[in-house]
Order: structure tokens, then C-alpha cells, then sequence
């Protein structure tokens, strides 16, 4: 491992900027140790590494870590003191959950953990102010609960789970306008009329589900969302 990740190790001494994807690595490098203090972009993705080292929160000017398609199963308590952290990808893993501790992660802007395994929505992303996009598509979520209505989030990518249970607090989210639930379990009366009334989504995917398109365009509702949905296309033409 050592001479074949060394270019890439003297490159990030000077940038801050380390790339070590598809290098076959099956741990996180201990050579990273010494950049501990300029670190402030990783790229791991397409290895081979199940685990974080215990003490990753001493990265501590990290913004921006990739590890797609890696075998993590979880992440250490640790991780959640990466307090620069803006963005973070960790799609094609074996997370099964996200504790909430994640709320620690006040200077996120975007969450991608795209085909995963996790199983619950983790409602400690709700605390993070600046989080802009989460994408949990492709996972094992089965239920959007109560207590979502507090999430900050512009975009939210929940395509291709099992959700059969949508809450209406979405209708309450500050700044969503987009929501994609294409692809899950929902009958068209788990989506409570209120989150197309009240709500500031102007995108709503849900084709793919348990009902046709054409019941949800004679939904209640579904002529003040598209009121918002055309609004929002003529401001981007």
C-alpha cells in the first residue's frame, strides 16, 4: 500500500486535497495520520474498507469526504465531531443506520447515502440548519415519521425504499421543495392531502408507487401543488 497511495500523500501535503479511489486499499491508510492538520478533501471510494479509524474526528478541517463504494457498516461516534464537514457521500456501503448524533454535523450542506441498508429515517438530520440535499434512495426505509417537519433540507431523495407510511409533517418543512418517493409502498391515501396544500414542495415524484398517475392528478390538492409546481418552471425559464 505504502509506495503506490505516497504521490497521491505528497499531492494532499501540499493541496489538502487527497485522492485514493479504486487504489484497493482494505483500510483506512494510517498514512493519512500526518495530514491531520491540512486535510480538508478525501476521496476512498471503490475500496475495500469496512471501518473508520476510532479517533477520524482529529481530521479536524475535513469539508468534504468520499467513500462510495466501500463496506462500512457504520460510522464511529467520532466521525461526529467533524465539525467542518459540508459534505459527505457515502453511497453503496452497508450502513444500516445513522445515529443521532449527526446533528453534531452543523456545517453540512449535503448527505448522500444512496443504496445503503438503512432502515430508519434518521430524524437527527432535522437539526442541521444548512443541510440543503439528503439522498437515502435505494435503502430499507419503510416509514417517513412524525418530527420531519422540522428538516431544513431543499431535497430529499427517498426513491427506490419501502415506504408505505408517509407523514403529513412533511407538509411543514421550512424549505422542501423537492421530495422523491418514486419507486416505494404507498397507497395513494398514505400521502395526506395536506402535504399537497400546505406544503412548499413544487416537486412531488411519486410514480412507481401502489396507484396510477391518473388517481393522484384527481387527488385532492393536487391543482394547488401543480399551482407551485408551474410556478417554480416558469422561474427557471
Amino acid at each position: 500500500m505504502g509506495n503506490s497511495i505516497k504521490p497521491n500523500l505528497e499531492h494532499a501535503e501540499k493541496t489538502g486535497v487527497c485522492q485514493l479511489a479504486n487504489k484497493g486499499l482494505n483500510e483506512f491508510p494510517p498514512e493519512l495520520q500526518k495530514l491531520v492538520k491540512n486535510l480538508r478533501t478525501l476521496d476512498l471510494s471503490s475500496n475495500k474498507i469496512s471501518t473508520l479509524p476510532a479517533n477520524v474526528g482529529q481530521f479536524e478541517h475535513l469539508k468534504n469526504i468520499t467513500m462510495n463504494e466501500n463496506r462500512l457498516a457504520s460510522l464511529p461516534e467520532d466521525f461526529f465531531r467533524l465539525k467542518r464537514l459540508e459534505a459527505i457521500s457515502l453511497t453503496h456501503n452497508r450502513l444500516t443506520a445513522i445515529p443521532n448524533s449527526v446533528s453534531k454535523l452543523g456545517a453540512l450542506k449535503t448527505l448522500s447515502l444512496a443504496a445503503n441498508k438503512i432502515t430508519s429515517f434518521p430524524l437527527g438530520l432535522c437539526d442541521l440548519k444548512h443541510l440543503d440535499s439528503i439522498d437515502l434512495s435505494q435503502n430499507s426505509l419503510t416509514s417517513v415519521p412524525d418530527g420531519v417537519g422540522r428538516l431544513q433540507a431543499v431535497e430529499l431523495n427517498l426513491n427506490q425504499n419501502q415506504i408505505s407510511s408517509l407523514s403529513e409533517s412533511i407538509a411543514q418543512c421550512p424549505r422542501l421543495k423537492v421530495l422523491r418517493v418514486q419507486e416505494n409502498c404507498l397507497q395513494l391515501a398514505s400521502i395526506s392531502p395536506k402535504i399537497l396544500t400546505d406544503s412548499k414542495l413544487s416537486l412531488l415524484a411519486v410514480d412507481g408507487n401502489l396507484f396510477e398517475m391518473k388517481q393522484f392528478h384527481d387527488y385532492e390538492g393536487y391543482e394547488k401543488y401543480m399551482e407551485r409546481y408551474t410556478a417554480a418552471r416558469k422561474k427557471m425559464y
